[in-house]
């Protein structure tokens, strides 16, 4: 049983069918408007064995368009453009990744399509968002990510910066852009009004910076790139360690909440003799402190890793997750693909599906469902679709349409009672969220839903600080629970009331929240809930059409689903970690927590399709995202190439199978670099022509640029190390060349495009007065974002939700005052 009930017309190529699925996933009719000849994504590898270059056989295509219908249409005729606007007519949904202007130019561009569809909802995806000074820019994923600041966190210190090697800034743009594109259905089913929305890969991969992106706007030191790990303030945290058989993702932190698995460690590696009694005393929840005022040299914790990492080494992957699992430890193994794809823990909750595919005569394992919907389940049991498959029943149903047999009612309008809505504005006001979410996966979810005007009340406490609020970049490089860009950036515009939840008062509480409450998110620990009797049960018990979503880093099921953790675990146990580096060195890994920066999208959209379904059948329903399997979609063709082909993805660089070069140049300045990739022999020739190469080599083709390229990339790094970057920037856009600096926080503030986006906002604070925050990744043309305010600080709303929202009097604050439950 699916959930959306929308038609989605999907003119879109590599950049945006992800979107397009995503909601074929959710239950939406997509069809898949291919040109002559098939989509481009249908040429990108990798390729059935033995079949390259087959259109038909790529598994970057299978990847990203399953559950959908095709017709072929040539936008460029003038025939086919008016049958596509007449089944633009019927449709709910376009979404498009053309260069910005031409779909306008062709007279299919939101304006014309709104004008005779009104209640359309007209999505765009492209590289810098619709205009401002780089919306035409040459882009491919490397300089996206250089802009966007992903890349300049990624690598070998003593290296150029590295990316994720499988394509990734549009598929952060197109996971956003499904989101974005339920935000303005919930308020075109409440207006009858569509509207454009326009996304922002830069914008959407900013999120992966782990909000760092904030560090020169907050005086904060710049963030740094490390080779298996991440540096913290004096801290060098290491995020690799050996293992027998491979690598390990250990984790040794220090505090009340997170030292107590790094003691433990230390008393099984004491057991195994492998360490002093001395050991056994370390200050787990002072070390930090003891740091900062000199009692313990810094040189401390990194003799504490050496240890950890020569005990590590001495076992295999599977002893030291079985132990992790046992002893609750920070440990998983850092997977390869195929790792992946044997893994337990994703069998046992059957993510995999099975799906015939006719062009290999057999069924191939495919990702799974990205969340869990009690109920309306996600049916993923189609391949993608031939060229041109349905094309005549297509466009006989347009036909039908225009006889006046309509394919369906558009959906009932839901009104919102003004009541309902309060003071808050935007598509979605008068959606009401209960948010019990932590550091980033979580809260980044509901934030973007706060932007767009639901209402967000966060529960904290003050006896256990959530952890987003300890992390940088802080206001002045000075910690502090109100100085987190972290904390403020994920949380600008919601409420926050302080609730301690060991107090049996404060399930009351909450429960009268749940009765005001469309949605209940949770990111604890599988039991944590039921635990304080607040389980999806207990909370349908007093509002049952409530919509409850779980999201932790593995799921609420199987058998690693109480494995405490990070998403620096999940990004090692999903095969983002092992494949990110150099092929001559041990895995680099990515930036942080890599799939707390993709989750929260999926997440989102989960949320929305849950609303969407409420509004039409009145039915609430309980949702368990795993982190770990909603991201496994953005390394979905690597996971294919294995389960069809049996090749296991490598550590490639920064080299790309179809583009030579393609690289990461060093230019003037300390640590300073220039993305550089030549999509076509067009621009390598202007490329040569901006360099003063001489024309032997401007006149070689790609496979000659490809057997030719540790020359060639010498040869541009030798010329672009004396060269001003961004001058270098400028004039090899100007030739066509995609290209963009590295940038670091100091750029992304100076950056024109993202200053014409309005991206980062001074939000008000109740205790610093202001602070900066980063804006909404996509804009919607009628209904924009509001960020005003930026993160809460702590219980600053409490007596407001407890009196204006809950309506409790004087007598019952009093009492819940002295009984201590509001701390």
């Amino acid at each position: 049983m699916t959930s959306l009930a929308y038609r989605v017309l999907d003119l879109s190529d590599e950049r945006g069918q992800l979107t397009g699925q995503m909601l074929a996933d959710l239950g939406a009719e997509v069809i898949l408007v291919e040109p002559p000849g098939g989509s481009p994504s249908r040429r990108i590898g990798p390729f059935t064995e033995g079949n390259e270059g087959d259109p038909n056989h790529s598994l970057w295509f299978w990847s990203y368009n399953r559950s959908k219908r095709s017709i072929t249409l040539d936008i460029d005729d003038p025939g086919d453009r008016a049958e596509l606007r007449a089944l633009a007519d019927t449709a709910d949904v376009v979404i498009e990744s053309d260069q910005p202007g031409s779909m306008a130019a062709r007279g299919l561009g939101p304006d014309d399509l709104l004008a005779t569809n009104p209640s359309l909802v007209y999505t765009s995806i492209s590289p810098f968002g619709q205009d401002g000074p780089k919306a035409r820019w040459a882009a491919t994923d490397l300089t996206v990510v250089g802009a966007g600041m992903q890349l300049f966190l990624m690598g070998d210190a003593d290296r150029p910066p590295v990316r994720i090697p499988l394509d990734q800034a549009f598929l952060h743009a197109s996971a956003e852009a499904s989101a974005a594109t339920l935000i303005a259905l919930y308020d075109r089913n409440r207006s009858g009004l569509g509207q454009h929305v326009d996304v922002s890969a830069q914008q959407a991969v900013l999120q992966a910076t782990q909000s760092l992106s904030l560090s020169h706007l907050y005086n904060s030191p710049e963030g740094t790139r490390m080779s298996g790990g991440a540096q913290l303030g004096p801290f060098n945290i290491r995020l690799r360690s050996p293992a027998a058989d491979g690598f390990v993702s250990t984790t040794i932190l220090f505090g009340s909440a997170i030292g107590p698995f790094g003691q433990r460690l230390f008393e099984w590696i004491h057991e195994e003799g492998a360490c002093d009694d001395a050991d056994l005393e370390i200050d787990w929840e002072n070390f930090v402190d003891g740091v900062a005022t000199g009692r313990i040299p810094i040189e401390e914790y990194d003799r504490i890793q050496d240890v950890a990492a020569a005990f590590t080494a001495t076992k295999t992957k599977a002893e030291l997750q079985q132990a992790a699992l046992e002893r609750r430890l920070l440990i998983v193994p850092i997977a390869t693909v195929a790792d992946v794809v044997q893994l337990e823990q994703y069998r046992t909750r059957d993510f995999w599906r099975d799906i015939e595919v006719a062009e290999v005569g057999r069924p191939v394992q495919f990702p799974g469902p990205f969340a869990k919907f009690s109920s309306t389940p996600m049916a993923i049991d189609r391949p993608a679709p031939a060229p041109g498959c349905d094309t005549d029943a297509v466009l006989a149903e347009i036909q039908g349409a225009a006889d006046g047999r309509p394919r369906s009612p558009l959906p009932p309008a839901v009104p919102t009672p003004d009541d309902q809505r309060g003071e808050r504005t935007g598509a979605l006001a008068g959606l009401k969220i209960l948010d019990f979410m932590w550091v980033m996966a979580g809260p980044a979810a509901t934030r973007v839903l706060a932007d767009y005007g639901a209402q967000v009340i966060r529960v904290e406490s003050a006896n256990k600080i959530e952890a987003a609020r300890t992390i940088q970049p802080f206001i002045d490089n000075e910690g502090g629970a109100e100085n987190s860009g972290l904390f403020q950036n994920m949380n600008a515009g919601k409420m926050c009331i302080t609730l301690d939840m060991s107090k049996p008062e404060a399930r009351e509480v909450v429960l009268d929240l749940v009765r005001w409450a469309d949605v209940v998110c949770e990111s604890f620990s599988p039991k944590a809930m039921k635990a304080w009797g607040l389980g999806y049960q207990d909370l349908k018990a007093v509002n049952p059409d409530i919509i409850m979503a779980s999201s932790c880093l593995f799921g609420l099921t199987g058998p690693l689903s109480s494995l405490a953790g990070f998403g620096t675990m999940g990004a090692a146990l999903s095969g983002f970690y092992e494949v990110t580096g150099w092929p001559d060195r041990d895995p680099a890994g990515c930036f942080g927590a890599y799939t707390d920066y993709i989750s929260p999208r999926f997440l989102s959209s989960a949320i929305l399709a849950a609303v969407d379904h409420r509004d039409r059948t009145g039915e609430g329903q309980y949702i368990d995202l795993s982190q770990a399997e909603a991201s496994i979609s953005f390394l979905a063709p690597a996971v294919l190439d294995y389960t069809v082909n049996g090749r296991q993805a490598g550590r490639p660089g920064n080299r790309h199978p179809a583009m030579a070069p393609h690289a990461v140049f060093p230019v003037t300045g300390d640590d300073r670099w220039i993305a550089i990739a030549c999509q076509s022999d067009d621009q390598w020739r202007s490329l040569c022509e901006v360099a003063g190469f001489d024309t032997d080599l401007a006149a070689l083709d790609f496979d000659h640029r490809k057997a030719k390229e540790d020359d060639l990339e010498q040869l541009i790094a030798d010329w672009t190390a004396g060269q001003d970057g961004g001058q270098l920037e400028t004039l090899l856009q100007e030739r066509g060349v995609a290209c963009h600096r590295v940038q670091n926080s100091i750029d992304l503030a100076a950056d024109p495009q993202l200053a014409h986006r309005h991206h980062f906002v001074e939000g008000e604070h109740a205790e610093n007065g202001s602070m900066w925050v980063e804006g909404s990744r996509f804009e919607l043309s009628r209904t924009p974002a509001e960020i005003t305010q930026a993160g809460p600080t702590l219980g600053q709303h409490t007596f407001d939700v407890l009196l204006g929202i809950l309506g409790y009097d004087d007598e019952r604050l009093s009492e819940l005052v002295v009984s201590g439950v509001l701390e």
